[in-house]
């Protein structure tokens, strides 16, 4: 019986192969779409998932509390850990650790001269709780391997790494020096962790290491009042604690213990589930995902799979009375209604199992062209992944029944004895079927229309972003950093040694020893006060170090007083604008003069600087100083001359790393463009807007191919009357605009539909920036003619081919 059934669903596909060629390659994208989709989405979800009793594991992390706003941060003061332990109920596991990375020495004995490996990650501080919380499986030792300090647990990819031996537990017993300063001696080694997850360290110093040597004086070992997000502090909780009371148990502990601290601070207990998505705090890996992104994609996949199985709803009703004769034989002969309905769903079966064999063929290519926007771990070997096979086999069964069950239930609901009399189809049942493709023809371009208006807003929206003036030249300058620490006298003197070296090179038109370029998302904050002799006015306050050599190499426009001059520490400010209005000034002029109190130090105000945006156009801009102070410049801003001939840059940029491998032998040359980096700011958005032109222009298929399918059905349906008006004399064109007439009122009811839909979409997107473009009123009549356009190129093939048909052809036999 089912082989019969395929066999009647083969001939059926071959007599109609142009409308099995249509939902073939609907359904096919639509697949694909999803397909990949799921391994993005499903990537990304599956991260953590090893641990046991994961969801009572929490990332303690801070909120602190700055005058006007809050500052989140991933980290906790260094004496929160052991006061938990001692004082906190309801916590099961408590595990500290410090994140810290490198250079890192490995001495073999009888080797000779030790490995030195420079800028090395994934290195943490850790007792043997984290490896409760986190399980590895030990090659060697146990996890009472941190209990000494200067002792080191090391995965197994690192000692292969350090050590040449092929048994790699014989490393156990050998000594890593880390930064010259700690030497720690293998006493465990572990194998690395093979699931997904965003914990991704590889050496393990015992925690006490810190405490017991030069370390803790550097990282605030007794301070309440300090913070840094290198120290990290995860805690199991009791089954039946209450995170609420965990969380005031802590604070309380602050309150009690950090009177004195000069920031007040909140504390919040982040899931474990929550660290890969959230931002606001950060992960340990190269990436986050983000939710939002996540969800929008799931929708996307959910519009183009939808948008296949419409076409292939529409174009199945659509050739019902092809095959109304044949359902009224099969009926008459004895078949059921049941049986009749696995005829239909098989071959709607048969055909989803082709589609999905071609967008197999399809995933590939999708992901060698996203791959710069996914993990690299999402590659083509996860399709032979169990739970990847069981998404397919459960989508090919989704998509056969919400394609073929109503169209089944159509056909196989003709009456015998009316269709052998040419009677099947009365002019209720027509006209219900007509409004159900209709309706299914406009879903289809609401979905369209709306990825072509969101597509141009998304893109003008960063064609602004990136265009912008940002009230500072940032052309052609690169940001060369150096080597820095506190009181670095001979740090100090090699700079201005390069500084003169790098201004010798012909290629360099300026260039200016600095802090931070004027954009950058890491940002230095300070608490200031003002008294403007009623109250006293306190705020948080950016700030950023220069000269002003500085500000006019990058053309940044002062508006009163001057800029200040060279000194080794901070002695002078300039502020900007937003900061000058803060204080109650309107006249920026009226600012000059004035003392700023900044940790009891009252600093003179000997400047005003035009507004410019130090972040991305997602935040608006705050208060901000600029100083001088040499101990704080460790930053050359290089303004380069303009590329005429297309090698100068490349010529200078040679010439700068030499010049810094000159003073710096040891060090790799870190440097970068400006521009790039702000443009880095909007990564997320373009990979947005890629998405969705990708997905637009696949609805636009889609859908497109919908329209051709089922205008090639009418025209084939309506032969012989335009045979006869052609007879009558009626023109091309007149034939045309009749048969296409009633498509196109689908199209333009659509877009009355989607220009809503989506000028709400969007407006909401665009809440995300502080600065954005407007939702121009062009933007929807052009979204509009776009789609009708597209409509009418799909309608016109097929139109213009009938409407110019011999007559004769068609009316010469009934």
């Amino acid at each position: 019986m089912f082989k019969n059934y395929f066999i009647v669903a083969f001939r059926n596909f071959w007599r109609n192969k142009v409308f099995s060629l249509i939902n073939i390659i609907g359904l096919s994208i639509g697949i694909c779409a999803s397909l990949v989709i799921y391994l993005v989405v499903s990537y990304d979800f599956s991260f953590d998932k090893f641990e046991n009793d994961r969801d009572h594991i929490y990332r303690i992390v801070t909120t602190m509390h700055f005058p006007g706003q809050e500052f989140r941060n991933s980290g906790v003061p260094l004496p929160i850990p052991p006061a938990v332990k001692k004082e906190v109920t309801g916590i099961d596991i408590a595990a500290p650790f410090h994140t810290g990375n490198g250079e890192v020495n490995v001495s073999i004995a009888g080797a000779g001269k030790p490995v030195v490996f420079k800028k090395q990650k994934d290195i943490i501080y850790a007792d043997d709780n984290y490896f409760k919380l986190f399980p590895y499986h030990w090659l060697s030792g146990s996890g009472e391997a941190l209990k000494q300090p200067f002792t080191v647990v090391i995965t197994e990819s690192r000692a292969r790494a350090y050590f040449p031996y092929k048994d790699v537990t014989e490393a156990v017993g050998q000594v890593i020096s880390y930064n010259d300063s700690i030497k720690a001696t293998v006493t465990g080694i572990v194998k690395d962790l093979d699931a997904n997850t965003d914990f991704t360290f590889k050496e393990f110093i015992s925690y006490s290491t810190i405490e017991n040597s030069g370390l803790k004086n550097n990282m605030g070992w007794g301070e309440w009042g300090s913070i840094n997000s290198a120290s990290q502090f995860f805690v199991k909780l009791n089954p039946n604690a209450d995170t609420v009371n965990v969380r005031k148990q802590i604070e309380d502990l602050q309150k009690r213990n950090g009177k004195n601290a000069y920031l007040a601070m909140s504390y919040y207990l982040q899931p474990l589930s929550d660290i890969h998505f959230n931002a606001n705090y950060g992960a340990y890996s190269d990436r986050q995902a983000n939710l939002p992104t996540l969800y929008g994609l799931l929708v996307v996949a959910a519009i183009l799979l939808l948008l296949g199985c419409i076409n292939f709803i529409n174009l199945t009703t659509a050739q019902a009375a092809q095959r109304a004769k044949e359902i009224g034989i099969r009926k008459t002969m004895g078949g059921s209604k049941k049986q009749l309905i696995f005829q239909f769903l098989s071959e709607t079966f048969l055909l989803t199992v082709i589609a999905t064999v071609l967008s197999l063929l399809l995933v590939p290519i999708l992901l060698k062209i996203f791959s710069d926007f996914i993990a690299p771990e999402i590659n083509i070997e996860m399709l032979t992944q169990t739970n990847v096979m069981i998404f397919i086999i459960g989508l090919v069964i989704v998509v056969t029944l919400f394609s073929g069950f109503y169209p089944s239930l159509v056909l196989s609901g003709f009456k015998p004895v009316l269709v052998l009399k040419n009677q099947a189809f009365s002019n209720t049942s027509k006209t219900r079927r007509a409004w159900l493709r209709k309706s299914l023809t406009v879903t289809q371009f609401i979905a369209a229309q709306a990825f072509i208006i969101g597509a141009i807003i998304v893109t003008k929206q960063i064609h602004y972003t990136l265009n912008k003036d940002l009230g500072f030249r940032k052309d052609g300058i690169v940001i060369l950093n150096t080597p820095w620490n506190f009181n670095d006298a001979d740090g100090m003197g090699k700079r201005q040694v390069l500084l003169q070296k790098l201004k010798a090179i012909p290629q360099i038109e300026q260039v200016c020893l600095g802090g931070s370029p004027p954009a950058t998302n890491g940002i230095s904050m300070s608490t200031m006060k003002f008294n403007n002799g009623k109250k006293e006015i306190e705020t948080t306050v950016e700030v950023k170090y220069a000269d002003a050599d500085y500000f006019n190499l990058y053309k940044m426009k002062l508006i009163a007083g001057r800029f200040p001059a060279p000194a080794d520490s901070s002695t002078e400010y300039v502020i900007n604008e937003n900061y000058a209005r803060f204080l109650g000034f309107k006249d920026p002029s009226d600012a000059v003069g004035k003392f700023v109190d900044r940790s009891g130090k009252k600093v003179p105000v000997v400047g005003v600087l035009a507004d410019f945006y130090s972040q991305s156009l997602h935040t608006p801009i705050k208060p901000l100083v600029f100083t001088a102070d040499k101990e704080y410049e460790a930053t050359f801003h290089i303004l380069l001359k303009p590329n005429s001939d297309g090698d100068v840059w490349k010529h200078a940029i040679s010439q700068i790393e030499k010049s810094y491998k000159a003073i710096y032998p040891d060090d790799d040359v870190d440097y970068n463009f400006l521009d790039e980096n702000i443009a880095s700011f909007y990564k997320s958005e373009q990979n947005i807007s890629r998405l969705l032109k990708w997905a637009t222009g696949l609805a636009i298929f889609i859908s497109c191919l919908g329209l051709l399918g089922l205008v090639i059905y009418t025209t084939n349906q309506r032969t012989k009357e335009i045979g006869v008006r052609k007879v009558l004399g009626a023109s091309v064109s007149q034939l045309v605009a009749l048969i296409s007439k009633d498509f196109m009122a689908l199209v333009v009811f659509a877009f009355v539909i989607a220009a809503p839909l989506g000028w709400w979409a969007m407006h909401k997107w665009l809440q995300n920036f502080a600065y954005r473009t407007d939702i121009s009123w062009w933007i929807f009549p052009l979204g509009g003619i776009l789609m009708i356009l597209i409509a009418l190129i799909t309608l016109g093939f097929q139109t213009i081919r009938t409407a110019s048909a011999n007559p004769v052809q068609s009316l010469r036999t009934e």
